[in-house]
């Protein structure tokens, strides 16, 4: 696995950062992992571009000053840009799915922590376990870390 100096490599897909960042709960552990440095999560041009667009929704709130904010403080500083080179067309039924995958296969991820129905179907990828945030905590790796 990707596993570097003892801290987990994670993709975030879009509904697992927005509910870590917004909701907090449980998933909001996730933030607190990634900031303290046990996890790391992976982010590409194309992922970031996603966060970005589902960050400006209405729905949440944010104005720009907010999601620049949420992104240069809390996603930026632990997060380790990939290049990714070439996305695979994985997931039939929702094409919009396969810039994770292709994180998760440029940066040599451990797991893809998700809560879309297409991605959990996959189980793995390339070596990465692809788990629910809840699962993903659940596991004895995420309490360790």
């Amino acid at each position: 696995m990707g596993k570097r100096q003892g801290k987990l490599r994670v993709v975030l897909d879009t509904n697992a950062l927005v509910s870590a960042l917004l909701f907090g709960g449980e998933p909001g552990r996730l933030v607190s992992l990634w900031e303290s440095g046990r996890i790391v999560p992976l982010v590409s041009r194309d992922v970031l571009l996603e966060y970005l667009r589902v960050l400006a929704y209405p729905k949440f709130g944010l104005g720009t000053d907010d999601i620049k904010s949420l992104v240069e403080e809390h996603i930026l500083p632990f997060a380790e840009m990939v290049v990714v080179d070439h996305a695979p067309h994985v997931v039939l039924d929702d094409p919009g799915d396969d810039k994770f995958l292709a994180l998760v296969l440029a940066g040599s991820a451990d797991f893809l922590i998700s809560g879309d129905k297409h991605l959990l179907a996959l189980e793995r990828y390339h070596g990465a376990d692809i788990l629910t945030p809840r699962n993903f905590l659940a596991r004895p790796e995420s309490a360790e870390t």
